[in-house]
């Protein structure tokens, strides 16, 4: 049995997966691991069962009839942050950025083992959670943010952010102003021991384009060249 309870209840897991014989195998192995699963074979369904039943993770086939995996993620994104693990077949750079910037949080490639996709859940479960985040408010100029409530703000101004977005920020604050390489972001964020770098140039957009002004031109995030990025302690893009 895993070790990833929420509170005094398992964690639930929606699957969205339209290949039945992949839905029952992943359905009945997080099962036998100990989490409540919800497995549905379509995308419409399986948007409504996220809206509805408030998953701690969702698991979702990118290519659904009704939905698509990626047009799920982007309807998610609108009401939640439940972290998204999207499954593929397809391997290529370019397919799996595309479900990145449809606010996928991870991706894994088909065929797939069972314990690595357990692995995954579990990363995210803990990031999400984050039981051990510190519990005072911190702030850099314009930019605050709240470890315990996982919440932030610009200039008084919430931000909503999706998990994989907001532990980013968080591990950007927690260097406060130091750079940091994609390289170090994909071991420390992610707990990937190797991986495509532009997974975190991804989720640096995605985070640039909610919490800048001009995304083009951000003031928060910046671009370190030839290291990474690091978080400006001004404001001033400096």
């Amino acid at each position: 049995m895993h070790e990833e309870g929420t509170g005094d209840r398992r964690a639930r897991i929606v699957v969205v997966e339209d290949d039945q014989t992949v839905r029952d195998a992943v359905t009945a192995y997080l099962r036998a691991n100990g989490y409540d699963v919800t497995a549905v074979d379509n995308g419409v369904g399986g948007l409504r069962a996220i809206r509805e039943e408030k998953p701690d993770v969702a698991v979702v086939d990118r290519m659904l009839p009704g939905l698509s995996g990626d047009e799920i993620c982007r309807e998610v994104r609108t009401f939640s942050a439940v972290p998204i693990l999207v499954l593929t077949a397809l391997g290529e750079v370019e397919q799996r950025i595309e479900g990145l910037e449809a606010g996928a949080d991870d991706y894994l490639v088909k065929p797939f083992a069972l314990r690595e996709l357990l692995l995954r859940i579990a990363g995210l479960l803990r990031r999400a959670r984050a039981a051990d985040a510190p519990t005072r408010v911190v702030t850099r100029d314009e930019v605050t943010i709240d470890p315990a409530r996982r919440r932030v703000w610009i200039r008084d101004k919430e931000v909503a952010l999706a998990a994989r977005e907001y532990e980013l920020l968080a591990y950007l604050f927690e260097h406060d102003g130091r750079a940091v390489s994609r390289d170090d972001i994909l071991r420390d964020v992610w707990g990937w021991s190797f991986g495509e770098a532009s997974t975190v140039t991804v989720h640096v957009r995605r985070l640039r384009e909610k919490l800048e002004d001009d995304p083009r031109q951000p003031r928060y995030v910046l671009t370190e060249w030839g290291v990474g990025y690091r978080l400006s302690t001004t404001g001033a893009g400096s």
